[in-house]
């Protein structure tokens, strides 16, 4: 079985890269890793972890989104609550809680969760952001826990794929097959502009 090694990147999109970059690099100390453009377009990525990313189109006209309260429902057209980074430790929480109040951005109290404890924020753009430390002992990942009071007859299946759900695959991809083209960014490995 196929196993995914984390969020390569998450795509956002703001109207002012640097105050993008500020806040992302130098308020919260995520290394500017790529960068692409031209004129009327930039696409940058920043590192969250040794195997995660997050990235922004600048966009000219993209205008910051009104806050909208973590988790508070909506209703019509959306696609997007809010996007949860992890720290390694419970200091490293109430550290970024007194940067990004000392920065002039709202910060909500310390909230337990039970297996996390997470502060709330958002950024220039007004993504809303989640900043979490797992509680030790605590691993939803390895001791998945449902307490849902009417779970569907899907969620009774269980913390497992269900296989035969799908079709199957009846003419898979052959390596012959295999083919690249290049697209943005492609450029800055192979010299090679996309189309």
């Amino acid at each position: 079985m196929m196993k995914f090694n984390g969020v390569n990147h998450l795509a956002m999109a703001t109207g002012d890269m640097d105050r993008t970059i500020r806040y992302w690099r130098d308020l919260l100390g995520m290394r500017l890793v790529a960068g692409l453009g031209g004129p009327g377009y930039r696409h940058f990525f920043f590192q969250i972890s040794d195997t995660d990313l997050i990235a922004f189109f600048e966009w000219t006209g993209v205008t910051p989104v009104a806050h909208k309260d973590h988790g508070r429902p909506v209703k019509g057209p959306f696609i997007f609550d809010h996007v949860s980074f992890g720290v390694e430790r419970e200091e490293d929480l109430w550290e970024l809680k007194d940067k990004l109040e000392a920065a002039g951005f709202h910060v909500s109290d310390v909230i337990d969760h039970g297996f996390i404890h997470s502060i709330y924020s958002f950024d220039p753009n007004g993504i809303p952001v989640e900043f979490s430390h797992n509680v030790e002992g605590a691993d939803i990942r390895k001791d998945p826990r449902m307490i849902d009071r009417s779970p569907s007859e899907i969620t009774r299946e269980g913390p497992e794929p269900q296989p035969g759900k799908w079709p199957p695959v009846t003419r898979p991809t052959t390596r012959s097959e295999w083919v690249t083209y290049p697209g943005a960014g492609s450029e800055l490995y192979h010299g090679k502009k996309s189309s």
